[in-house]
């Protein structure tokens, strides 16, 4: 018997509703179905991401050109941060090992930027060249992972945690015998453990197995570009620009390739008897002749040719296929400019356009700036932590915490003249409220203190920091002390005057 057409719905919408209602995992309802909710582990191409910027790629020669200005300027602009901790012995920690990468933090933004993720690994290691470094038998070292070796990022299903970075890559060597190599390293890096695998020979000095971790943390940091919490890995700058580098590259190809078609002007000749001037200028007396056997007609050394009336000659010439293109490439250069957030004059243009440039588009960068270095300010702590925390275990320290904060420095983008004319003028505001009464010695000498970093507090707390006030009187009594030992010079020197007259 057939089941009722009201019973099949009726199961039907039931089924749907256990679907929708479902926790046996996270869903997205879309308001016809469910779907499970994935994390999207796609990643940027990072080999053409770093041809593109080295501009190496055929395909975008004529336009990737503009993709290392729009890196570089950002990151130097950005400059690396400076930690700061409570703690002084922490503080030396940190100012020893990030002052002396100083050009590793900055190849991790450029990186980071490039490719959309960078991941750095703080080791311990013995000291391979004791003679360079005698100091110390064992220091940190900064590693920079290339992405294309991080596999996999195992993480937390309901914390969303970091529980386990797998790592592969290939490695090739000539052994002894002058034969290669060559073996695919895995190694899988967690909180409590480190595990080698190698598929394919063994190479020396290392040993496949399981290790304990004795850090107890995993001290490896992902610099994530542009992350997002939908997103495993990170978003390349060059990404957004993409398309209009090859744009760019392919208009600029078709204009230079019919600029080479056309640039060389033909010669038109107008003429009533072609024979008669053949024969007149390059002795030819039978055409007919000459052009079945293949003959041609050379111009060099014929600077003077023989017309006859209403003869004449001339050129053709095309328009300039480059001209034509100009508005066209004028436009794809400034969608890169406004997509990439870079200012034009970043990108070498004339003097007028970069002047208005400075002005109308650095706070465009600034912004972007500020995004940037809020952006990996977390990645960069955690990176604090890591040293601290390494260092504290491995030469038995402790330090009263391992919290840090960031500083960087200003961007300003006024010239050594605009910073003192700014500066004059505020301090003749404020020198004009304090004659009127306006305002406080106190309150001026605060904000005054904001252009002028050497200024301390106008009363200081501490002791041993002497404040602005004291600073003021100590200058203004040592003047006095010389405006009255010039006083008193100049008088000897008129009494040595007068002695010697009399004398």
């Amino acid at each position: 018997m057939a089941k009722p057409k009201w019973l099949t719905w009726a199961v039907g919408e039931i089924s749907k509703l256990r679907d929708i209602f479902s926790f046996t995992g996270w869903r997205l309802y879309t308001g016809t179905y469910a779907t499970p909710y994935r994390l999207n582990s796609s990643r940027v191409d990072y080999p053409k991401a770093r041809a593109i910027y080295e501009n190496i790629d055929d395909a975008y020669k004529l336009g990737a050109g503009f993709a290392k200005p729009v890196i570089n300027t950002t990151v130097g602009f950005m400059g690396v941060p400076h930690f700061r901790s409570e703690d002084p012995d922490a503080q030396a920690v940190l100012d020893d090992f990030f002052g002396a990468n100083v050009s590793r933090m900055q190849q991790t933004h450029r990186n980071a930027m490039r490719d959309g993720d960078c991941f750095v690994w703080i080791t311990r290691e013995e000291t391979e060249d004791a003679a360079l470094y005698p100091e110390t038998k064992a220091r940190l070292v900064y590693n920079i992972i290339p992405p294309e070796q991080v596999v996999q990022i195992i993480r937390n299903p309901i914390t969303g945690s970091v529980q386990e970075y797998v790592l592969k890559s290939e490695h090739i060597w000539l052994d002894e015998s002058n034969n290669t190599r060559r073996c695919v390293v895995t190694q899988r890096i967690s909180g409590d453990h480190r595990m080698i695998q190698i598929d394919g020979d063994t190479p020396p000095d290392i040993q496949p197995g399981e290790e304990r971790n004795p850090w107890g943390f995993i001290p490896i940091v992902h610099f994530k570009n542009e992350g997002d919490e939908t997103k495993e890995f990170g978003q390349s700058d060059l990404e957004p620009i993409e398309p209009f580098l090859k744009a760019y590259h392919d208009v600029m190809l078709h204009a230079i390739q019919g600029s080479k078609m056309h640039s060389t002007p033909r010669l038109k000749l107008k003429l009533k008897e072609v024979a008669r001037f053949l024969a007149n200028n390059f002795g030819i007396t039978d055409p007919a002749e000459f052009a079945a056997k293949g003959g041609t007609i050379n111009l060099d050394g014929h600077e003077l040719l023989i017309f006859q009336d209403e003869e004449d000659a001339g050129f053709i010439e095309v328009n300039s296929a480059i001209g034509d293109a100009k508005d066209l490439l004028q436009l794809l250069f400034y969608c890169i400019v406004d997509t990439s957030e870079t200012p034009e004059f970043a990108f070498g243009v004339h003097t007028p356009s970069s002047l208005s440039s400075v002005k109308e588009q650095m706070p465009i960068l600034v912004r972007r700036i500020a995004r940037k270095r809020e952006h990996f300010t977390e990645a960069w702590q955690r990176l604090a932590r890591i040293v601290l925390a390494m260092t504290a275990q491995a030469e038995n320290k402790r330090f009263s915490t391992y919290a840090t904060t960031l500083e960087w420095d200003d961007i300003d983008p006024r010239d050594g003249k605009d910073v003192a004319q700014e500066l004059q003028l505020v301090t003749q505001a404020l020198n004009t409220a304090l004659q009127g009464g306006f305002i406080s010695l106190d309150a001026a000498a605060q904000f005054l203190s904001q252009y002028i970093e050497t200024m301390n507090d106008y009363i200081s707390d501490d002791p041993e920091i002497p404040g602005e006030r004291e600073r003021i009187m100590k200058t203004r009594l040592m003047m006095m002390r010389l405006e009255d030992g010039q006083f008193l010079t100049s008088q000897k020197e008129e009494i040595d005057k007068l002695l010697g007259g009399n004398a």
